[in-house]
């Protein structure tokens, strides 16, 4: 018998684990694939996940791996750039975005340091249940089909926007609606490494964050807007670029003087939800049980700072208070993300950037003052 399982051990599943393992419970996560392994991802984090980090002593490690540190941001509006440092702030003074394989990897790495268990290649299938119903742990195989069986006092779901743990779950939709926007990324050498930048302009949405090994350049728009990219098929690298060109020159010019290393990825339409989270015996955490569109460039740190709530709640036998608190402290952003999907006449989308600008802040600000759980070992 487990204190916890937890389904899922990449970002908020992994930090889930750690921060619970640093509190004494026997901890077990369970990941069918593989890690490390790469997953879809824009990887830049901003202040809030950076504090997270920094709090729970994994900032060095990160910036150990060759994640290079962002010291400034540029801006971009229709043309007219400007660069500003990162101020200290929140304890930290500078930004990241690792690669997802070497992030996943680190998590869970401290995770098994604090005292929890992983097992990859594990699918749940199914769940254990007790005699008044509540959740009471996990069935599932192993990748050579071998059956698992693990019971637990707390069944938390933390695989990702398709999780198939909230159907098992029961877990119902709150909120939500689709956006009506297409993102598209690749990585490119050659670029920057300290600089983070956006480019706004009419129903266009670019940047560039840098990762470990070269920046990740991405490119938001209508979805309609981008079938030039959706359907070019073998040729969508090619398209990419041509887009930029068009839509943001400057960019599309130091794209084409450096190297895209890697095949371009993208989604579209993705759905922007809120989910109950707790029950008799289970939660979700990350994308599982709360998730909005990337235009906000939020997914990471929202994993950490559900990760650090739900933590908490456990630890306070209180599993109403992390929905509760979840809820609350993501609000703002949810409905910031809405109105930018919408894509409104770009003096209303940079106004629309301040104010998440100054969301993002608190919430660091608040992500600071959070009591320490546990704190690992240099």
């Amino acid at each position: 018998m487990y204190d916890v399982v937890v389904v899922g051990a990449r970002c908020a599943g992994a930090a889930t684990a750690m921060l619970l393992a640093g509190t004494g419970r026997d901890v077990v996560m369970v990941d069918k694939a593989r890690l490390p392994s790469d997953t879809v991802s824009t990887h830049g984090l901003l202040r809030g996940g950076v504090v997270q980090l920094s709090r729970w002593g994994l900032l060095d490690r990160v910036f150990a791996t060759g994640a290079p540190a962002i010291t400034q941001v540029l801006f971009d509006i229709e043309g007219d750039s400007k660069v500003r440092r990162i101020k200290q702030r929140a304890g930290v003074d500078s930004l990241v975005a690792p690669r997802r394989y070497v992030l996943d990897e680190l998590l869970a790495d401290a995770a098994v340091e604090s005292g929890a268990e992983l097992r990859t290649g594990v699918t749940v299938t199914g769940l254990l249940r007790s005699d008044d119903g509540g959740v009471a742990g996990v069935t599932g195989h192993d990748a050579n089909g071998g059956h698992v069986e693990l019971p637990a006092r707390l069944v938390i779901g933390a695989d990702g926007r398709r999780s198939r743990m909230a159907g098992l779950f029961g877990a119902e939709k709150l909120e939500q609606f689709t956006s009506p926007c297409a993102v598209f990324y690749t990585y490119v050498s050659g670029l920057a490494p300290d600089t983070y930048a956006f480019h706004i302009g009419k129903d266009r949405f670019a940047g560039v964050f840098p990762t470990n090994d070269a920046a990740c350049v991405w490119l938001i728009r209508p979805t309609p807007l981008l079938e030039p990219i959706r359907t070019a098929g073998s040729d969508r690298s090619k398209a990419f670029v041509e887009q930029l060109d068009l839509l943001v020159p400057e960019l599309g010019e130091r794209v084409r003087a450096g190297r895209i290393t890697e095949r371009l990825r993208g989604t579209a339409n993705l759905p922007n939800y809120r989910r109950r989270s707790h029950g008799p015996g289970w939660a979700l955490v990350g994308d599982a049980g709360y998730h909005r569109d990337p235009i906000t460039g939020h997914g990471i740190t929202d994993a950490f700072r559900d990760a650090e709530l739900l933590a908490t709640a456990v630890d306070q036998d209180d599993l109403p208070s992390y929905e509760e608190t979840r809820d609350v402290m993501a609000r703002e952003v949810f409905d910031l993300t809405r109105a930018l999907t919408a894509f409104p006449a770009p003096e209303r989308f940079v106004e629309l950037q301040l104010q998440l600008s100054d969301a993002l802040e608190r919430e660091a600000d608040a992500l600071a003052s959070f009591p320490e759980l546990t704190a690992l070992a240099a």
